[in-house]
């Protein structure tokens, strides 16, 4: 169940990034909905190999160049065709900025009316 929430947030989260960031355009919920799930799966798979591979750049940066991994993450889904289209990569770094953000503070306030621990 918490997938499904995390993955309609994201998908939220992205369509609000469509009206705050110019340049990042998303076709409708659906396409926001799979858009989403593509970044769960391109983070899951792809970020940690991306982090091993430049973490001379991320001790040399002090971990600022993860915000690069991030927007070319955000920039490759966007390629795919799956209806989440960026301008540029400088869109597609405000962006996955942006998303991060949103997505924490949506997460935030499902997680805090949402949740039923005990």
């Amino acid at each position: 169940m918490g997938f499904l929430i995390r993955l309609v947030v994201n998908a939220i989260a992205l369509l609000l990034i469509e009206y705050l960031v110019p340049g990042v355009h998303v076709s409708g919920f659906g396409a926001a909905l799979i858009a989403a799930l593509a970044l769960g799966i391109v983070n899951a798979v792809l970020k940690p190999i991306l982090f091993i591979l430049s973490l001379p750049l991320e001790v040399l940066t002090l971990g600022l160049f993860t915000l690069v991994i991030n927007a070319a993450l955000f920039y490759l889904v966007a390629k795919l065709g799956l209806g989440l289209t960026v301008d540029n990569f400088g869109a597609a770094f405000i962006g996955a900025l942006a998303l991060s953000i949103v997505s924490f503070l949506l997460s935030a306030v499902v997680g805090a009316t949402g949740s039923s621990k005990h």
